[in-house]
């Protein structure tokens, strides 16, 4: 009966169904590993410290860290000291080779860390190599010598003069312009000590001409190198519009140009009221410009204004040893004094007025001339300056004093371009348009004095005339013609070097084409 009641050898009963034993083993080691990953996963590893202090939780975390810190400092290095009796030296080569290795080199200077130690094998130089040649550039300054400047840079001192002497045979070394840069080149010494000798050198002694000095057989030579100029004269036209002086500036006119077209035009008619902006200037400047490209401007030859049923043509002409303005006809003319010194429109006469500032009425002793800010003021006729700075009401002033007791002041003015004792000439500028002082904006406030009393400026105003006539008038239109030829804007073509042949033989000087009065 028991054994038909005991279960099958092999064999066992699982929720009433009878399963092998091998089954039974393997699914309790599976609800075991169940249980071991559940208990894991439940398992908090980081345990803050910080809360439910005294916790189970909290002790284990605290097991665990204590732990873990026991672990670090087990594991660690010995601290103890070391003693210097057990530190074998490096040898001197070993230290050399990691010296330059290390970066305490770039950190001192000492080294550059970048190449190995000097080992036996290396000889120290008892002098430093020089460089076989030393090229160098000098330039020359404002009042300084030629020879002086060539010393400065290193030139030996009998190179120097001999240079000097070179270049005095084509052009004086005073003319030369201050700012000329000089190439050198400096050789080798002859001996510890001594001065580099000159090997070579290039400079622009003139603007049409280079000098190249260079050591053949132990000797300088001077080789002149010509530059091809052109010198055709530069036309410039244009509109006058709201300004003729800004119009002119504008047209690409040097300032020098445009003062003394302003100063040739006034003697014909006022430019303040008696020019439009309707009005065409025609300007003709000496030009001369070099194939190497720098260009440099000269004296104002032509001064023209074309206006409605009038023409008004001005040649630049020296005759009887001055320079005077002609008309086209031959017949020149020199004012007394300017009828005004500066491009503007009047805006009060001389006389009684009532004063836009203190509001009373009070003698005007002068004539004022509206006109923008920073416009040029010339000086009506030739004289001394007596005084120039600021001046009470009258901001900053210019005095200048003329011939037969006349003298002229300038105020209200913004700069000053000229200084007490100068000496200036009718139409140079000597000032700039301002509102210092007792004004209510931009103008010029010109006076007018004999023997220490103001006087209307235009009370004053006489003309000395004078005729060109036999050959002297047939060089002066034939002179006009050429200069009407010129092309308005044209780009100049430069000549040939050999028709510059002349220019370089020394000691024969550059020739300008036109030259008024030859």
């Amino acid at each position: 009966m028991f054994q038909n009641m005991a279960p099958e050898i092999g064999q066992g009963s699982i929720n009433g169904q009878s399963r092998p034993l091998s089954m039974i083993a393997r699914l309790s080691r599976a609800d075991h590993w169940q249980d071991i990953r559940a208990f894991f996963r439940d398992l908090d590893l980081i345990v803050d410290l910080g809360s439910n202090i005294g916790s189970r939780t909290w002790w284990r975390g605290a097991a665990t860290c204590s732990t873990l810190c026991l672990t670090a400092y087990s594991l660690g290095p010995d601290l103890s000291t070391i003693a210097a009796d057990d530190i074998q030296p490096m040898p001197r080569a070993h230290w050399e080779e990691s010296r330059s290795l290390a970066i305490m080199p770039l950190a001192t200077g000492g080294d550059t860390g970048r190449r190995m130690a000097a080992t036996q094998r290396v000889e120290m130089l008892a002098d430093a190599p020089e460089r076989p040649t030393l090229e160098l550039t000098a330039t020359i300054g404002q009042g300084d010598g030629f020879g002086r400047s060539l010393q400065r840079a290193g030139v030996a001192a009998n190179d120097a003069s001999a240079v000097t002497a070179m270049i005095a045979r084509y052009v004086p070394p005073s003319d030369i312009r201050s700012g000329t840069r000089v190439n050198i080149i400096l050789g080798r010494r002859m001996a510890p000590g001594r001065p580099r000798p000159l090997d070579y050198m290039l400079l622009r002694a003139r603007f049409d001409l280079k000098l190249s000095i260079e050591r053949v057989n132990g000797q300088l030579n001077v080789r002149p190198i010509p530059i091809a100029v052109d010198n055709t004269p530069l036309r410039i036209q244009g509109q006058v519009g709201n300004s003729l002086y800004l119009s002119a500036r504008a047209a690409g006119a040097p300032v020098a140009a445009v003062q003394n077209y302003i100063r040739a035009i006034s003697q014909q008619l006022s430019v303040g009221t008696d020019i439009y902006a309707d009005d065409r200037f025609d300007l003709i400047i000496s030009h001369r410009q070099a194939e190497t490209g720098e260009a440099e401007f000269g004296e104002l030859l032509f001064a023209g204004l074309q206006r409605a049923g009038r023409k008004v043509q001005m040649v630049r002409w020296e005759s009887g040893g001055s320079v005077q303005w002609f008309e086209a006809s031959g017949v020149g003319q020199r004012r007394g004094m300017l009828r005004q010194p500066v491009n503007g429109h009047m805006t009060s006469t001389f006389g009684m007025r009532r004063h836009p500032l203190l509001g009373y009425n009070r003698f005007h002793r002068g004539v004022d001339f509206g006109a923008p800010y920073g416009a040029p003021i010339v000086a009506a006729a030739d004289g001394v300056v007596q005084a120039a700075g600021r001046a009470g009401g009258y901001g900053l002033q210019v005095r200048i004093a003329h011939n037969s007791g006349l003298a002229t002041s300038y105020s209200h003015m913004s700069r000053i371009a000229a200084g007490p004792g100068m000496r200036v000439q009718q139409g140079q500028v000597i000032g700039y348009v301002g509102s210092s002082g007792l004004s209510t904006g931009p103008h010029l406030h010109y006076e007018l004095y004999r023997n220490g009393q103001a006087i209307n400026p235009k009370s004053v105003s006489y003309t000395m005339m004078s005729q060109l006539n036999g050959a002297e008038l047939a060089r002066f239109r034939s002179n006009l013609s050429q200069l009407l030829a010129v092309r308005p804007g044209a780009v100049p073509k430069s000549k040939s070097p050999a028709t510059l042949t002349a220019s370089i033989t020394p000691p024969a000087p550059s020739r300008a084409v036109p030259r008024p009065g030859a």
